[in-house]
């Protein structure tokens, strides 16, 4: 069985460690986990990874977080994979840092990334795995947050919250959504 984890972010250095790139974070500590290596290919940096029978496209698209939904159907298309096999991996100012909830389904909860995906697939009804980035900025400087880097407190513990990422989404792939929102959900 197949499965599609995207991890949501814009690419270039700009971007590098920043709140809204922490799909790409999650993805390049699967990548690694597993032994993967990103390779650029069409819409996005791809890297195929194999673990307890399942494999695994881990792509990270290079189209800019509002046009994320290009990349998310090319890849689905190109590897045959079913929508229910997907799993995108998305900021969210919603949940306090570090907070991780998986969802089978739902809206896009005013993100770019998710909203362009859900326009391009016709569908809410997908797997995302929101990973909390808090919501600590003053009015009107939304876009400034997102897209600054980690304070030096959220650093101190950011590597075992994206293990965490990591292992919610290894989860979803081996043992279902269920199971693992379960598992995972609120912590």
């Amino acid at each position: 069985m197949k499965f599609l984890v995207v991890g949501l972010g814009n690419p270039g250095e700009t971007y590098e460690n920043t709140r809204h790139n922490i799909g790409f974070s999650v993805l390049e500590y699967l990548a690694k986990k597993h032994e993967g290596i990103f390779t650029m290919a069409r819409s996005g940096l791809v890297c195929t990874v194999k673990f307890r029978g399942k494999t695994v496209v881990l792509v990270k698209p290079t189209t800019f977080m509002n046009l994320s939904g290009k990349a998310v159907n090319y890849w689905l298309q190109k590897e045959r994979i079913a929508k229910q096999n997907l799993l995108v991996i998305t900021d969210d100012l919603a949940l306090p840092f570090g907070k991780i909830r998986l969802k089978g389904s739902g809206s896009d909860g005013g993100h770019n990334g998710l909203k362009d995906i859900q326009r391009v697939l016709q569908s809410t009804e997908y797997a995302r795995l929101r990973f909390g980035i808090g919501s600590d900025f003053a009015k009107g400087r939304q876009s400034d947050y997102v897209l600054g880097t980690w304070s030096e407190e959220e650093q101190g513990i950011l590597s075992e919250r994206i293990q965490l990422a990591a292992e919610t989404s290894e989860a979803f792939c081996t043992v279902g959504i269920q199971l693992a929102m379960t598992q995972f959900n609120g912590k």
